[in-house]
């Protein structure tokens, strides 16, 4: 399992020195299942490293819950634009197993440019690939059919499908349950 500090140092490049001063500001947080780190509609004041678990980033649209993100072990986890930009949440994101995770305030992480050299390029990086993330999800969105979504994801990280519902897993990949058991059925024989 990747440690904060190794996610730290291997995702932003930062020093063993800075490395120690910006892991002194996140505090351990320990998540049920079925518990809320935020609700849609509140301030999402906190960014989190998740040690352990599985927490589902949903919304309801049209009547049903759409899984936009499952975070998983070695993620960041927020809703950034209720962080970034003080606006309500956007999403729900909810506890799928008992939880620990590693959490930072939107005022210390203010803070990082104090304690870690070089922070305002290091955070730029940050917010560039979390936008390659979302860029890579919605070309394969446009680009991919559902067998090809699946099997994508399947390759990435098979432990998801023993961890997670594959009904949050269908809406996560924009496809009903029974296309996902289908696409299962079908790539198991």
């Amino acid at each position: 399992m990747v440690t904060l500090e190794e996610y730290i140092r291997e995702y932003f490049g930062v020093a063993v020195v800075d490395l120690e001063r910006a892991s002194r500001h996140f505090r351990v947080q320990k998540l049920s299942k079925d518990d809320f780190f935020v609700k849609s509609g509140r301030f999402c004041n906190r960014l989190s490293f998740v040690s352990s678990g599985y927490l589902r980033v949903y919304a309801f649209a049209d009547g049903r819950d759409v899984t936009q993100w499952v975070a998983k072990p070695g993620q960041l986890l927020t809703d950034l634009s209720s962080f970034v930009f003080e606006s309500p949440a956007r999403w729900n994101i909810q506890a799928l197993t008992d939880c620990e995770i590693f959490t930072v305030s939107k005022a210390d992480y203010g803070r990082f440019g104090d304690v870690v050299k070089d922070w305002e390029r290091l955070e730029k990086m940050f917010i560039a690939k979390c936008f390659l993330t979302m860029e890579e999800r919605v070309f394969s969105f446009l680009s991919m059919n559902a067998e090809e979504r699946y099997q994508s994801l399947f390759r990435s990280d098979p432990d998801l499908f023993n961890r997670v519902s594959l009904r949050f897993l269908a809406s996560m990949l924009g496809m009903a349950p029974e296309t996902l058991s289908r696409l299962r059925r079908k790539s198991l024989s």
